[in-house]
């Protein structure tokens, strides 16, 4: 028997596990476009992807972030270096059920931050609980802001009594790597 006969049928196996996603899924010109990348609702938080370098209100490096759209334009993630060497993430993305974008982060202490919002009055507007490791938590509200300018401010308050009295916890500005300083 022709050994080429016999190799045949594990080249063809072999091209095949190569060339089909194991999921059965490709994108080509049948396939419909994925949900995130249709309507303007999961682009509202786009003016925040890129590489960044984020400022104090005085002008100090505060750290650099890298904001990245990923899994078919249905979330983004956040990494965080701040200029102390601490770091972070988070996962954004739109839910359609509450119609709200979420936004969870994490860090190697254990804080969690759980946010919900949404784009409006020219800004991304988020509330919700900042976690501590101790059990602790306090009220928390964030805006991110797309300046003319292509900067993005970020502001971030806290409660300690329920709402009653906010402050400033984090005043960035965020400025695209490779641009001027503020």
């Amino acid at each position: 028997m022709n050994s080429r006969i016999l190799w045949l049928p594990i080249v063809v196996v072999a091209v095949l596990s190569v060339s089909v996603p194991a999921s059965g899924w490709s994108q080509d010109a049948d396939q419909p476009t994925p949900p995130c990348q249709q309507g303007e609702i999961h682009s509202q938080f786009d003016f925040w992807i890129g590489d960044w370098d984020v400022f104090s209100p005085q002008g100090q490096q505060a750290g650099t972030n890298r904001i990245e759209k990923t899994q078919g334009g249905c979330l983004l993630v956040e990494n965080w270096t701040g200029a102390g060497g601490g770091t972070g993430t988070s996962m954004n993305f739109y839910n359609p059920v509450s119609q709200k974008w979420i936004q969870i982060w994490t860090d190697p202490r254990g804080t969690i931050i759980d946010v919900e919002g949404d784009f409006r009055d020219g800004a991304m507007r988020f509330e919700g609980l900042h976690y501590y490791p101790d059990g602790s938590t306090q009220l928390y509200r964030m805006i991110f802001t797309p300046n003319d300018d292509g900067t993005v401010q970020q502001l971030i308050e806290q409660s300690r009594d329920q709402g009653t009295t906010w402050y400033v916890w984090f005043d960035g500005n965020y400025v695209r790597r490779g641009s001027s300083e503020p």
